[in-house]
Order: C-alpha cells, then sequence, then structure tokens
C-alpha cells in the first residue's frame, strides 16, 4: 500500500518544486517563480498551495530549511534538497521518461508518430 509521497508518483507541482530547488537552495517566492519559468507559464502556483507542499517535503526528509533570514520585518526560509530528496527526484524524472518512451514507441509504431519524433 502506497502511504507516504516517498511511495507514490509525484504530482506535477511536487515535482516542479523538488526540480526547483535541485539547482539551489530558494525561499517560497523564488521557488514560485522558478516553478513558472520551468513549466513554461502552464503551473503558477499560490502560496498556501506552495507551503502546503513545502510541509509535506519536509515531513517525508526530501527538503530541509537551509536557513533563515529577516527581511523588512519577514522572516525568509531557504529550503533546499536533502540527499533523499535527490534520490526521489531523480527516481520521479526516470519513471516519467519511461513512461514517455513507451507512449512515443506505440505511437510510432501505429504511424501516429514520425521515426525520430519526439513524444
Amino acid at each position: 500500500m502506497l502511504t507516504s509521497m516517498t511511495d507514490s508518483p509525484l504530482r506535477e507541482p511536487t515535482f516542479l518544486v523538488l526540480t526547483a530547488l535541485a539547482e539551489s537552495p530558494q525561499h517560497g517566492y523564488a521557488v514560485i517563480e522558478d516553478v513558472l519559468r520551468i513549466s513554461d507559464g502552464r503551473v503558477r502556483l499560490r502560496a498556501g498551495t506552495l507551503y502546503a507542499v513545502l510541509d509535506r517535503l519536509r515531513a517525508d526528509g526530501l527538503i530541509e530549511v537551509e536557513r533563515e533570514e529577516v527581511v523588512q520585518s519577514r522572516l525568509r526560509r531557504y529550503y533546499r534538497l536533502t540527499a533523499l530528496g535527490a534520490r526521489r527526484l531523480a527516481d520521479e524524472a526516470a519513471r516519467l521518461r519511461r513512461n514517455a518512451d513507451a507512449a512515443g514507441a506505440r505511437l510510432r509504431r501505429a504511424g501516429l508518430l514520425p521515426e525520430g519524433g519526439a513524444a
């Protein structure tokens, strides 16, 4: 039975948050902006959604708070990927790649995608 985020396929916003944090630690607003860039504008996270995702990722040990600082009298937390989070992201990327490869192969065999065409 799948019981935690580490066992089941990641939802797209969660995958994109982990992807954003893979390059460097970031604070919440920077993650929102990075997810928007990574997704070519398709995924627009609201603050409430982001912080719920961050809380779940922290509980599962996939991210951690790297540091905190006060900016304009507000606490800003910087989150970073843990080693477990990096492995989880790599596993999910490989799973998605296998699924995309299988879809492309079937589309090509059915003549619905030209040889060498990306799926």
